[in-house]
């Protein structure tokens, strides 16, 4: 009896420390798959951040050379994508790349290249009035607008502040109007048995919402708040163009429509047909160009490497630590 109880007290304990063992091994290989992970992840890490630093460092050589240019030049400054607060196109950039080509003593003028479908109205006109303030300060050097595929909406804003506006017979031209547009899902709800369960103080702070049916009242305010924003839409576009514009209220300038380059040097919308190299070359007689748009951030460029990075990894990190 005494010799099977030790058999049993035996086997038990070999069995115990096997576990123990086993687990043991489990939870060293678990910290060197962290630690090989973390040493990755900081190689990563450095390795984009010496790339980075070497692009920045190539950008602000390229512009200071371009700044201190003993030659005269003309300052070309890139207006691309959606023009908005945190995009490419935002009235910050553009208007320091505007200030410091109006301010380049050997820059004799500046090419704006557009191509954008627009985006914010209040970015818009604070690089439409940025251009208009350097244009006064700055009359001996003139603007000049070049829009490549689109310069529609917001971006038709902005090139209208330029002395002269140039396309190419097929870009897409105008649309000198405002939108606001949402869905309305109320009677999809109520056909699939949703509740909608929403509580605020203010009579007017659920307003536009997607789920609930908008009353005439809101529906008026709304409409006055773009026509409000239309109207000034609309006299910046007269502020910059003056008569240049043919018959602008029957030709439906301000309706909303765009129209091609051929169409819209008709309508006194564009100047004549070119690039920034042709105007560069034909107008202004020189074929030095320099790019002085401002470049994305070292550390908005960094933030979405790393970011893109990190997330694969944490994904991968996770679900094999699981």
């Amino acid at each position: 009896m005494n010799d099977n109880n030790n058999l049993n007290n035996w086997e038990k304990s070999v069995l115990e420390k096997l576990v123990f063992e086993t687990l043991k091994e489990q939870r060293l290989k678990r910290r060197w798959q962290i630690f090989f992970r973390l040493c990755f992840f900081l190689l990563v890490f450095f390795i984009i951040f010496s790339i980075t630093n070497m692009e920045s460092a190539n950008n602000k050589k390229n512009t200071n050379a371009a700044a201190s240019s003993d030659d005269e030049h003309v300052a070309m400054i890139a207006v691309n994508g959606v023009i908005s607060a945190d995009s490419e196109a935002n009235a910050k950039d553009i208007n320091a790349a505007l200030n410091a080509a109006f301010e380049e003593k050997t820059s004799k003028a500046i090419l704006l290249q557009i191509n954008s479908p627009g985006g914010s109205p209040v970015q818009s006109d604070l690089i439409f009035s940025e251009i208009m303030r350097l244009r006064k300060k700055f009359p001996e050097k003139p603007l000049y607008a070049v829009i490549l595929d689109s310069g529609t909406s917001g971006a038709y804003y902005i090139a209208s502040a330029a002395e002269k506006i140039y396309a190419n017979p097929s870009s897409i031209v105008g649309s000198i109007g405002v939108i606001m547009d949402g869905f309305g899902f109320e009677e999809l709800i109520k056909k699939i048995g949703v509740e909608r369960r929403a509580f605020h103080a203010g009579e007017n702070k659920a307003f536009l919402d997607s789920f609930s049916p908008i009353n005439e009242e809101q529906k008026n305010h709304v409409q006055n708040l773009l026509n409000d924003v239309h109207k000034n839409f609309i006299n910046a576009v007269k502020a910059g163009r003056g008569n240049k514009l043919k018959n602008p209220e029957e030709n439906q300038i301000f309706s909303g429509l765009f129209w091609t380059g051929s169409q819209s040097i008709n309508l006194g919308l564009i100047d004549g047909f070119g690039s920034v190299e042709s105007v560069s070359r034909d107008v202004f007689k020189t074929e030095n160009i320099q790019d002085y748009s401002v470049e994305e951030s070292i550390e908005s460029k960094f933030a979405k490497k790393l970011g893109l990075i990190s997330k694969n990894i944490l994904l991968k990190f996770s679900t094999e630590i699981k």
